[in-house]
C-alpha cells in the first residue's frame, strides 16, 4: 500500500497526519527543543502504532514525507545562528542599520506601534564591525562604473575572518542586474577560504529594494548551517528507520522542495502555511469559496484566509520576525495565542489582564503538567473551568495536575483581581478569545471582507476548545472542526504540491507612455523567464521528476507610470509571440488595478511597467481526500456518550453538569445541542448554550447558532 506522511514540528507539540492505504492515523507528541527530530520520530512510532504496523513497513510504502520546521523560529528567537561577515559596496556600509524610514515598526503590533516613543528598531543579526565595504560599482543598467578591486576584497576578508566570521554575505548595488562582482568575491572567498560559506543576493533574492534584498540573504546565510544540521539529522533518523529518500521541507511560498534545495529563509512560519494549503484543498473539495483559517495551537494563534478558492499572497513588504523581506510568502497573521500563553497581570495598564505573547512553551509547559511551569496559562484555565479532563488529557497519557492549575490563578490572577477562581480562569478565557476575534477581524474587515460571508476552519490542538468563543465574536456565523483538527497542519504538510519560485526584478515596459505603443522586442521580456525556467527544470530534475511534470506560472509586478503603486497579476501569457500577448497581459493588469486602487487612478497614459518576474514551477502530487460515510440519525448512539461533569459556562455564569461526548463515536448525521463538551483524544469540542454541532457526511462538525 502507498503512504503518504506529514510532519509539523511545532513550538509546543509535534503532530504527525499518515495515510496508508485506507487508512488514516494522526499522532501528537511532545516538541523535543534539544533535538527536533527525537519529537518527529516519537510522533512517527505514535502513528504506527496505531496503524498496527512498524516504522520499517511504513517507510517502504512511503512515497513522500513533508516536515515542517520551527527552526528558523527557534533560532531567530533566541538569536542563535551563525556569524557571518556582510560586504557591501563601499559607501553604503551604513544601509542595514538605517534600514526603511519604518523599519522599526516591522514585525511589531498594533500596541508596540502606537508607543512610538519607546520605539527601537531591532538588533541586527550581523553588528556593524562585521560589516565592511568594497571598491566596486555597477550602474542601474548593469554596467560596470567602478572595476572590482580584488586586493581590497582580500583585505576586507581577512579583517572579517579575524573577528570571527564564519562565512561571508555579498550583498552589492545592482547585483540583481548584473552579479559579475558578487561572483568574483565568492571566487576570491573559495581561494583564501576554501571552508567558508559565501552567500550572494544573487543568488537568494535576485530582486530590487536593497534593504530587503540584503536582509533576505543575511535570513538565510544566519539560518543556514543550523538548519541543515537539523535537516540532516533528521534525513540520517529516518534512514537509521529504513526510509531510503530525503524528506520533502515546508516553504512558505506554499509548497514542499527536497532539502538539497531547501532555503532556510523560505522554511520560516512554514506550519501555520501548511495549515493553509490544507484547507485550501478542503475548502475545493466540500465547496466553500470563502474560508478563514484559524490555528490555536500551544504557542501562537494563525490566522489566513482561502479567497475564491486560492489562498491569499503577500504581494508587498512581507516581514519575517522584525524584519523586511523580499519573498513571495502566503499571508498568515500571527499573534502569541496558544493554549501555552500565561496569563498575567500588567501594572502599568492598571493591573489589566493580559495574555501572551509569553508562552510557557513545551519546557516546563502550563502549571497543570507538573513539569516545572509555575506561570498560569490558557490550558490551565481550560483545566479550572472543566473543559479539559485532567485524567484524559492526550487519551490519558498524561495526567495533568488541576490542583496547582487552580492555585496558580488564584494566586496570580485572582486575588490581584479580587475574584473567584473560577470568575478568573473565565476572565483569561474571554482575553484570549476577544484577541484572537480581533485578529480575524482585522484580517478580514481592514481588508473589505464581510466575516459572516467566510466559513471559519478551527484547528491545531486548542482550535476546537476556543473556536466557539472567538469565531462568533469575529462575526463568523459559521465554524468548521474536523476529525483531525489537532494535526491539521501536519495533514496540509502531507497535501502540498512539490513548488519552486524563481524571481528575478528586470524593468520591461510594456506600453509606452503618451503614444502608447506595446512592447515589440519581446526578447526583453522572454529571455528573463526562459533563464528562470532553466533554473526550475535543472533543480526539479536534480530532484527526480521529468520537465513535463512541471506546470509553469507566471507572476508579473506592474505598475504605471508615474505612479508608485505596484500591484502583482498572474500573467496570461507565459512568454511573448504577438503584440496580442502584450495587450491582453495590460488589460489583466488594467482590470485588476481598478478592482484594487479604483478606476479612477487607472492611468495607461503614463504607460505600463514590469518591474519583478515570479515563475512558479509546480509539480503536483496527489491529495488525501476526505472519506465519505453515510448519513445516520440525528441522535447520537448511546455509547457516544461518556457521562456527565462539572462545566463552568459563562453564559450561565455558573457551574452546571454537562454532557460529555466520545468524538470518536459519533456518526455522520448526528446533532449535538450546547452546552455540551465532545472529547477527542488530541482536543476538545466546547460547546456553550445556544449552539448545535452537525457531523457531515465526512464527520466534519458543523457548528452553529440555534
Amino acid at each position: 500500500m502507498k503512504a503518504n506522511i506529514g510532519i509539523d514540528t511545532g513550538g509546543t507539540f509535534t503532530d504527525a497526519f499518515v495515510k496508508w492505504g485506507d487508512n488514516i492515523a494522526v499522532a501528537k507528541q511532545r516538541t523535543t527543543p534539544e533535538k527536533l527530530s527525537l519529537g518527529v520520530m516519537d510522533a512517527l512510532a505514535s502513528a504506527t502504532k496505531a496503524l498496527g504496523i512498524s516504522l520499517k513497513e511504513l517507510f517502504s510504502d512511503t512515497e513522500t514525507l513533508s516536515y515542517s520546521t520551527t527552526v528558523a523560529t527557534n533560532l531567530l528567537i533566541e538569536r542563535k545562528g551563525s556569524q557571518f561577515g556582510l560586504i557591501i559596496t563601499e559607501g553604503f556600509e551604513d544601509l542595514v542599520f538605517i534600514g526603511r524610514g519604518a523599519s522599526w515598526s516591522d514585525g511589531k503590533s498594533v500596541s508596540e506601534r502606537r508607543n512610538v516613543a519607546r520605539a527601537k528598531k531591532p538588533i541586527p543579526l550581523i553588528p556593524r564591525y562585521m560589516t565592511v565595504g568594497v571598491k566596486e560599482r555597477i550602474d542601474w543598467a548593469g554596467k560596470i562604473v567602478r572595476p572590482l578591486d580584488e586586493e581590497d576584497v582580500v583585505q576586507k576578508l581577512h579583517y572579517l575572518v579575524d573577528k570571527g566570521a564564519e562565512g561571508f554575505v555579498i550583498c552589492l548595488l545592482w547585483s540583481y542586474i548584473n552579479p559579475t562582482h558578487e561572483q568574483l568575491i565568492k571566487e576570491i572567498a573559495k581561494r583564501e577560504y576554501p571552508e567558508s560559506m559565501t552567500m550572494l543576493s544573487s543568488d537568494i533574492c535576485p530582486k530590487r529594494n536593497d534593504y530587503a534584498r540584503m536582509m533576505t540573504t543575511i535570513l538565510d546565510a544566519y539560518l543556514y548551517p543550523a538548519l541543515h544540521a537539523e535537516l540532516g539529522t533528521l534525513d540520517d533518523d529516518l534512514k537509521a528507520h529504513s526510509y531510503r529518500r530525503s524528506p520533502m521541507v515546508v516553504q512558505n511560498s506554499g509548497g514542499v522542495t527536497d532539502i538539497s534545495h531547501t532555503a532556510p529563509v523560505k522554511t520560516f512560519n512554514g506550519g501555520p502555511v501548511a495549515g493553509v494549503i490544507g484547507a485550501t484543498h478542503i475548502a475545493r473539495q466540500i465547496d466553500y469559496n470563502s474560508v478563514i483559517t484559524a490555528d490555536m495551537g500551544g504557542t501562537s494563534f494563525d490566522v489566513g484566509t482561502v479567497i475564491g478558492g486560492k489562498q491569499s499572497y503577500y504581494t508587498w513588504t512581507p516581514v519575517i520576525q522584525n524584519w523586511e523581506v523580499n519573498l513571495t510568502m502566503v499571508d498568515v497573521t500571527s499573534i502569541g495565542a496558544g493554549g501555552g500563553s500565561i496569563a498575567w497581570i500588567n501594572p502599568v495598564l492598571r493591573n489589566r489582564l493580559e495574555v501572551g505573547p509569553q508562552s510557557a512553551g513545551a519546557i516546563p509547559g502550563p502549571v497543570a503538567y507538573d513539569s516545572g511551569g509555575t506561570e498560569p496559562t490558557v490550558t490551565d484555565a481550560d483545566v479550572v473551568l472543566g473543559y479539559i479532563d485532567p485524567n484524559y488529557f492526550f487519551g490519558g497519557q498524561i495526567k495533568l495536575n488541576k490542583e496547582k492549575a487552580t492555585i496558580a490563578i488564584r494566586e496570580k490572577i485572582a486575588k490581584p483581581l479580587g475574584m473567584d477562581v473560577d470568575q478568573a480562569a473565565m476572565f483569561i478565557k474571554k482575553v484570549v478569545d476577544g484577541n484572537m476575534a480581533n485578529l480575524i477581524a482585522k484580517q478580514t474587515l481592514l481588508k473589505g471582507y464581510d466575516p459572516s460571508e467566510f466559513v471559519l476552519f478551527a484547528y491545531g490542538g486548542a482550535g476546537a476548545t476556543h473556536c466557539c468563543g472567538y469565531g462568533f465574536l469575529a462575526g463568523v456565523n459559521k465554524l468548521i472542526v474536523f476529525p483531525f483538527s489537532p494535526v491539521f497542519s501536519a495533514y496540509g504538510a502531507g497535501t502540498m504540491d512539490i513548488v519552486h519560485i524563481y524571481e528575478q526584478s528586470r524593468r520591461v515596459r510594456l506600453l509606452s507612455p503618451g503614444p502608447g505603443n506595446y512592447l515589440s522586442n519581446y526578447e526583453a521580456f522572454n529571455e528573463i523567464v526562459q533563464s528562470l525556467k532553466d533554473r526550475a527544470v535543472r533543480d526539479i530534475a536534480e530532484e527526480g521528476f521529468l520537465e513535463k511534470s512541471i506546470i509553469f506560472s507566471l507572476e508579473l509586478d506592474m505598475k504605471y507610470g508615474g505612479q508608485v503603486h505596484i500591484h502583482r497579476i498572474v500573467s496570461p501569457k507565459l512568454i511573448l509571440n504577438t503584440e496580442t500577448d502584450v495587450k491582453e497581459i495590460c488589460e489583466k493588469f488594467g482590470r485588476e488595478y481598478a478592482e484594487v486602487f479604483s478606476p479612477v487612478v487607472v492611468f495607461p497614459q503614463g504607460g505600463i511597467e514590469v518591474y519583478n518576474f515570479v515563475l512558479r514551477a509546480t509539480v503536483l502530487r496527489p491529495k488525501v481526500k476526505l472519506l465519505e460515510y453515510s448519513l445516520k440519525g440525528k441522535t447520537p448512539k448511546s455509547t457516544a456518550l461518556k457521562g456527565k461533569r462539572e462545566v463552568f459556562w459563562n453564559e450561565s455564569k455558573g457551574w452546571h453538569k454537562t454532557p460529555v461526548f466520545d468524538m470518536e463515536q459519533l456518526e455522520a448525521g448526528n446533532e449535538i445541542e450546547g452546552p455540551a463538551i465532545i472529547e477527542a483524544i488530541s482536543t476538545n469540542l466546547v460547546l456553550p448554550g445556544g449552539v448545535q454541532v452537525t457531523a457531515d457526511k465526512y464527520r466534519n462538525f458543523i457548528i452553529e447558532r440555534m
